[in-house]
């Protein structure tokens, strides 16, 4: 920890010496500043100057050098070490951005100049971090060093996959002696066990996970939750500061309550620290900082453990973990309570293998994506015509065809139950999508007959085919849409006279829901629905989506909310009665806003749907796109999440949802989704789309 403040304290005067003061710091694109000391410290960092508050809070909380081993009696110094440590390490890495501004890639995925993405920017937070708030990613695991082979590190990032854990890696750079004494004497040697070798403690391999998954042709970057945040130990900030805003925007605590950010990230965030490499001199303080917000470190080599419960849920370091019982050791240590979803396919199956691409020579089969015929097509059946379970290949099998074929492809899936409804067919029609990519080493794009599908080579090596993506889908939509149906069957056709047949049947089913959807109107239903998932961090935020107003996150229209209500009656998303119309032109009505007023805790007892100027909808932190009235030209703008840029009114997105995406009602300013836009009723009460003067070019 001495060290680390003292390389912060290098690094700010050498950047006041070149830059000065008011050279204006901070990570890309976020409106949390130095997220770690904007929680913990409450201290937004803006400019160089502003540096150095924090650096004496940091030598403040260094703990007395200590000339001889000893024990202390509780681990407040340790932990306060680990909090000096990723200040400093915060510092370093701002002033990094300084020095060499292009060294981190600015986008989601690693390019061909360098495979580190730095901070993670607001974008991502949003798309991300939401998934540690409802469950489909329960934490991540910060990993330092390198496994003994690529073999060892591919098995270990896929297990921990496998857990829907997202997997941010970090290295450090090898133990360097300070510039000059910090003060006092400092025995550098912990305690080691007998026959432990200090200098293989002290250095650490050259070659980093990151790197070792890059050789073996693995894919990183957000969508498969293979994370390389940088190549040094000062990148575990990175990590630490995307939990702490995690804290601060879904969970809705304020900057500077250390105590209940902390607590937050034990109890919500199921992260823990996995050294891989034997553990040098430089980790330790970093280690400290990250047992701070609960999370464990699980080391495959020795270090100094710390069992006794206390600030983690269970033990706080553990140390010689053999690899093949490293990951599962973590989940014990870290109390995460998960549920794999055990599909019989042949490949590693979850979530965290959505993102994945399969490419050139390493296509096996190619289906649909305009190279061939493909549909997709959910239908309902009477009970007596189903057989739960039963997977058929009608026509040629993967292992009937050499690799780099292509067949054309139906996927139909047959559903009955009592409870079933047409309506629920393009529901669970659009799962297709979501669990074929589950599978590692199966691409798929699009939907409908628009579809395309891509099996890799080594999944066909592993034993997958055709039949297996009939499996998964029997097992995954009865295990989360098991409530609205009884059995299920689905046949796959590769006869493309078949294939076609089947194109047109399902053209004639599309045209029909399309039909029901876009016919309906907002006067046409006597019921709306709520989506109060978002009150985690915005406690007084009730989205109300009705036929012709979508949710303002994109993710729900009318019929999303009434086959989700079916599926889960206690769940965010309830019916809401109109009742009385007490304003046609804006959109308001009175069983809505008993609704309202009684689901934000009292705090709004009205809004408009269809109005940006007189009070509009509440507004979350999820939101889309954010429109804004332009009083010179007597107009609207409205700007997306992934525009970057400054916009007209003089604020960028994330100022904008700063402003307004707390659960307030805020005249000028309302939250919506891209498709809105598109929607009949979109600020009808106020001109409509003809008042819309400005929006980015992508949107």
């Amino acid at each position: 920890a001495h060290r680390r403040v003292r390389q912060a304290e290098m690094d700010w005067q050498y950047a006041m010496d070149r830059w000065g003061a008011n050279e204006p710091v901070g990570f890309p694109n976020t409106a949390y500043y130095l997220p770690v000391i904007y929680a913990i410290l409450g201290i937004k960092i803006e400019k160089l100057g502003d540096m150095e508050q924090v650096l004496k809070r940091a030598k403040s909380l260094l703990p007395p050098l200590v000339k001889e081993r000893c024990h202390l009696p509780y681990l407040g110094p340790a932990l306060d070490a680990g909090m000096a440590t990723i200040f400093s390490a915060e510092i370093i890495e701002a002033i990094n951005y300084l020095k060499e501004p292009d060294f981190y890639t600015k986008q989601e995925e690693p390019n061909d100049k360098t495979i580190w993405l730095g901070a993670a920017d607001d974008v991502i937070l949003r798309r991300r971090g939401i998934e540690f708030v409802d469950g489909t990613a329960p934490g991540f695991a910060a990993v330092l060093g390198a496994a003994p082979t690529n073999e060892i590190a591919v098995k270990i990032a896929d297990e921990l996959r496998k857990y829907n854990l997202y997997v941010f890696m970090m290295s450090v750079e090898e133990e360097v002696p300070p510039a000059e004494p910090v003060g006092g004497e400092v025995s550098l040697e912990p305690p080691l066990p007998p026959g432990h070798d200090i200098s293989k403690v002290l250095v650490t391999p050259g070659k980093r996970f990151a790197e070792q998954l890059v050789e073996a042709g693995v894919q990183l970057g957000w969508k498969t939750r293979l994370v390389p945040f940088g190549p040094e130990i000062t990148a575990t900030c990175f990590a630490l500061g995307f939990a702490a805003r995690v804290a601060m925007s879904f969970g809705g605590i304020e900057p500077g309550d250390y105590r209940k950010i902390l607590i937050y990230n034990k109890d919500r965030v199921f992260a823990f620290g996995l050294p891989l490499s034997p553990v040098p001199i430089a980790w330790f303080g970093t280690s400290l900082a990250c047992v701070n917000f609960g999370f464990p470190i699980i080391s495959a080599h020795w270090i100094t453990e710390v069992l006794p419960t206390g600030v983690c849920t269970y033990e706080h370091v553990v140390s010689n973990v053999p690899y093949d019982k490293i990951v599962a050791k973590a989940i014990e240590v870290r109390g995460l309570r998960v549920s794999v979803a055990e599909v019989p396919v042949p490949v590693t199956y979850g979530p965290a293998f959505e993102g994945e691409r399969v490419r050139g020579e390493d296509i096996y089969l190619e289906c649909g994506g305009g190279r061939t015929p493909m549909v997709e097509w959910v239908t309902t059946k009477q009970m007596d015509e189903v057989e739960d379970g039963k997977i058929e290949v009608i026509g040629p099998e993967i292992t009937d065809v050499p690799a780099g074929s292509r067949l054309p492809l139906a996927i139909t899936v047959e559903v009955a139950g009592r409870a079933m409804e047409e309506d629920y067919e393009p529901i669970l029609e659009r799962q297709i999508h979501r669990f074929i990519n589950y599978a590692q080493g199966v691409m798929h794009i699009g939907a409908r007959d628009i579809a395309w599908l891509r099996i890799s080579k080594s999944a066909v090596d592993k034993g997958f085919r055709l039949k297996h993506i009939g499996a998964l889908l029997h097992a995954k939509l009865h295990q989360d849409f098991g409530r609205i149906f009884d059995k299920l069957q689905v046949r796959l056709y590769t006869e493309e006279d078949k294939v076609k047949e089947i194109i047109n049947r399902a053209k004639a089913v599309y045209r029909t829901r399309d039909a029901r959807i876009e016919g309906m109107t907002d006067e046409g239903v006597d019921t709306f629905y709520s989506c109060t998932l978002c009150q985690s961090f915005a406690p007084s935020h009730v989205c109300m989506i009705s036929p012709e107003r979508t949710g303002l996150c994109g993710s729900y229209n009318w019929m999303d909310c009434k086959a989700a209500y079916e599926i889960n009656p206690n769940g965010p998303n309830q019916p809401v009665k109109k009742g009385e119309c007490l304003d046609a032109r804006y959109g308001q009505w009175k069983g809505v806003n008993e609704f309202v007023f009684k689901a934000s805790r009292q705090k709004i007892d009205h809004y408009n749907f269809y109005s940006i100027i007189n009070d509009p909808m509440t507004t979350c932190g999820c939101c889309e796109c954010i429109a804004v009235v332009l009083p010179l030209c007597n107009g609207v703008m409205t700007v997306n999440r992934e525009y970057t840029g400054m916009t007209p009114c003089g604020m960028r997105f994330t100022k904008l949802a700063e402003t307004i995406g707390g659960g307030i009602s805020t005249p000028g300013f309302v939250g919506h989704s891209k498709y809105s836009i598109c929607q009949r009723k979109f600020l009808i009460g106020d001109g409509g789309i003809k008042r819309m003067v400005w929006m980015p070019k992508m949107l």
